[in-house]
């Protein structure tokens, strides 16, 4: 007699497997093709940029020989496919380059910008979420209310003002004319890290929390109010459930997935907001640093810097799906 355990197996294999395992499969071969994909892009792009990596790193002065041997040592003698093949394989085997701008090696100069990036935009999107969830849900709470007016109307505005303009006026206001408590850079020694001087973020996470906070409370408010108006929230209520309970147990969980989608697409917004925040305040991340490879051309920086960002969309891009699908109990089920 087929038992349930196996006719439950036999419906998985029936439907290629369990859900989580399918997303997971389609999303990091997708996720595999679109950094190829970027890397030709980048790499095509940054090779019909005007100009000669070799006059770059020996001057406009060096002579014809040093141009043509400096050229056989960077490939440029090679056709475009040669060129591309050696970098990919080069990057592959974690030898991305040396800069063009100082000869150094581009990983030396950009992971210690890529890890204080990393802490900004976590510390940034960790108190951005927090606030836009619970002023969210506070405001579908309170909904129609003084305060849900409010902060619907703060919403509205700071989404209208661009980083720069919340930057410039947190600096104002807080270093220059009005008060002066805080540093209007976040200049970091040598060979320190952003978490060493945590009152230099103040200022810059506080502007993109600005910048982030009223898109998640925007898409909480709403998914609450239409998770608390479903017919299994009025049951909830008809039962005789606590209003705490009837929102924690079965209003917030349906939210989830939403909110989870919205936070995702704030993490990417920071990847990417975070290159104006950096240039006004001096912060030595990522961002600041691909603004100096441009203006340096120096394409091995502009390369990695941009693949970097390629892996970190596509990886939050798997992540954030798969938590939506585990925070939604009819899909995650294998049917």
């Amino acid at each position: 007699m087929t038992t349930i355990a196996q006719r439950g197996a036999t419906s998985q294999h029936r439907h290629g497997g369990h859900p989580i395992l399918q997303l997971l499969w389609h999303r990091a071969f997708s996720g595999v093709i679109t950094v190829v994909a970027v890397a030709i892009i980048v790499f095509l792009a940054t090779e019909v940029l005007p100009g000669n990596a070799a006059y770059a790193i020996l001057g406009h002065s060096a002579s014809r020989a040093r141009v043509l041997a400096m050229e056989s040592q960077l490939h440029l003698n090679r056709g475009l496919w040669d060129q591309f093949w050696i970098w990919a394989s080069d990057l592959l085997r974690g030898r991305p380059g040396a800069s063009l701008a100082n000869g150094l090696p581009v990983w030396g100069q950009i992971a210690p910008r890529l890890l204080n990036s990393a802490f900004l935009v976590f510390v940034s999107g960790a108190i951005g979420t927090v606030l836009g969830v619970t002023v969210g849900v506070l405001g579908a709470l309170r909904k129609d209310s003084l305060f849900d007016h409010v902060t619907s109307v703060f919403a509205l505005g700071a989404t209208a003002l661009p980083e720069f303009v919340v930057a410039i006026a947190l600096i104002i206001v807080f270093s220059i004319l009005l008060f002066h408590l805080l540093p209007p850079v976040a200049l970091l020694a040598p060979g320190t890290y952003a978490w060493s001087q945590p009152r230099l973020l103040i200022l810059p996470v506080a502007t993109l929390v600005i910048v982030i906070v009223p898109y998640i409370q925007r898409m909480v408010r709403a998914a609450m109010i239409e998770a608390l108006e479903s017919d299994y929230v009025e049951m909830a209520r008809l039962k005789g459930m606590s209003s705490w309970r009837v929102v924690l147990v079965h209003a917030l969980p349906n939210a989830f997935a939403p909110a989870i989608q919205v936070v995702g697409l704030v993490f990417l917004y920071l990847a990417g907001g975070i290159v104006i925040v950096e240039d006004v305040f001096d912060f030595p991340g990522i961002g600041q640093g691909m603004v100096n490879a441009v203006s340096n051309r120096d394409i091995p920086s502009i390369q990695l810097i941009v693949i970097i960002l390629a892996i970190f969309y596509v990886v939050v891009n798997i992540l954030t799906d798969v938590l939506v699908l585990l925070a939604t109990p009819r899909r995650r089920i294998a049917r």
